[in-house]
């Protein structure tokens, strides 16, 4: 009986019992041996990639359940892709409950981390770098995963995207947390996505700091349940360097938080500081479309107390002198272009605000006729349930 009692329990638990560690070292060969570790992995191993500079010339892949790729730190253990062939992103992620941390990946041709989905993925202490600063040939996103439902971002670190550093796309219960975007064009995007928590992270140096889009033709669409609080969005002033045709080219320089098209938005408890066009926009999708599916406009989106300073003062848009002017040198910190129902914005008391009133979504600032955005206050506490990444990847978090 006891024997059966053993041989049941190893039975039920045979991914942990006879989980590998796959250890590699950097030098001569290391690439190889990385890419047949990352295919030969079982659900439960590791990967373990020592401290050292790895030369990788071709992007990499993992296509295996619940795998661990660790390193000894994102200043430690770095991916070089500078010698890279070809455009495809440094390392593509297609399986579910994978958790990657402490290691780094420079100069990637194309996205940093991709991964696609790929539910319950976590990660942390990551860091994407182009060492070249920001120019338009970087590649498109430092971290991205699309198509998932469970994704934590935690720690980690992305410079130079010429899209943008962390990116969240047609996704489901997210939390991106304690991070740095750094030179971007935009610092973080979550996009078509619901139920989002964007806290605790520094958003500076980019074009943009944090956006919240929905855009149309996608297979996911419906954005909303996001929560952006407690984040650091300061001098958010670099030249937009994405290349032409790209969503994010028509962002401003000097945007704070940009909330396109998205339904339940709550912006509270923020530092704004330093970002010249606006610290707070809410606008439609600038663009026309013809998908039938699609709604353009944003909804219900409330902005909660924040402390913002010295934002407004240098706005990239048509008529900034005239607009400078009519507000008294600054505008007021959170813009609304004035598409959308009655009560779309609601503003905590004490924060002020300005309304393009556009008479009509995709016909860019034509009929627009600037004044003072009258706007109701929050009237209910707003509903967080099942907004966040799932509660058990927690457990799955290294100190």
């Amino acid at each position: 009986m006891i024997r059966l009692t053993i041989a049941a329990a190893l039975l039920a638990s045979a991914a942990p019992a006879w989980a590998e560690t796959h250890s590699i070292a950097a030098g001569e060969g290391a690439q190889e041996r990385l890419q047949e570790a990352l295919i030969l992995a079982q659900p439960g191993d590791e990967i373990v990639l020592a401290a050292g500079r790895y030369a990788i010339s071709d992007g990499l892949s993992l296509d295996v359940d619940g795998v661990t790729i660790r390193g000894e730190g994102m200043d430690e253990t770095v991916l070089d892709f500078t010698g890279q062939q070809g455009s495809g992103e440094g390392l593509l992620v297609t399986s579910d409950n994978v958790t990657m941390r402490d290691f780094a990946l420079e100069n990637p041709k194309g996205d940093g981390v991709k991964s696609k989905g790929a539910d319950n993925i976590i990660y942390q202490r990551i860091r994407v770098t182009w060492t070249g600063g920001p120019k338009a040939t970087n590649g498109a996103y430092g971290i991205y995963p699309v198509e998932s439902d469970g994704v934590l971002i935690d720690g980690c670190k992305v410079s130079g995207a010429s899209d943008a550093g962390i990116y969240v796309g047609q996704s489901n219960h997210i939390t991106v947390r304690n991070s740095i975007a750094e030179a971007n064009v935009a610092g973080i995007e979550i996009e078509n996505s619901r139920n989002a928590l964007v806290t605790h992270n520094v958003a500076t140096r980019n074009t943009g700091g944090i956006l919240v889009f929905d855009l149309p033709n996608l297979p996911v669409m419906g954005g909303g349940n996001v929560i952006v609080e407690n984040n650091l969005v300061v001098a958010n002033e670099t030249p937009n360097f994405a290349p032409p045709g790209n969503i994010v080219a028509g962002v401003r320089r000097g945007t704070g938080i940009l909330v396109m098209a998205n339904d339940r938005v709550l912006i509270q408890d923020n530092i704004l500081s330093r970002n010249p066009t606006a610290p707070i926009m809410i606008v439609a999708y600038t663009q026309g479309f013809d998908d039938p599916r699609y709604n353009p406009l944003p909804r219900n989106v409330v902005v909660g107390a924040n402390l913002i300073e010295g934002g407004g003062y240098d706005p990239q848009m048509e008529g900034a002198e005239m607009l400078l002017a009519a507000f008294g040198g600054e505008l007021p910190p959170v813009m609304w272009d004035g598409l959308g129902a009655p009560g779309t914005v609601r503003i905590a008391p004490g924060i002020t605000g300005w309304n393009l009133n556009l008479p009509e979504q995709g016909k860019g600032l034509t009929g627009a006729t600037p004044g003072p955005l009258q706007a109701p206050p929050p009237e209910d506490i707003f509903y967080r349930e099942g907004i966040g990444a799932p509660a058990a990847l927690e457990a799955r978090l290294a100190g």
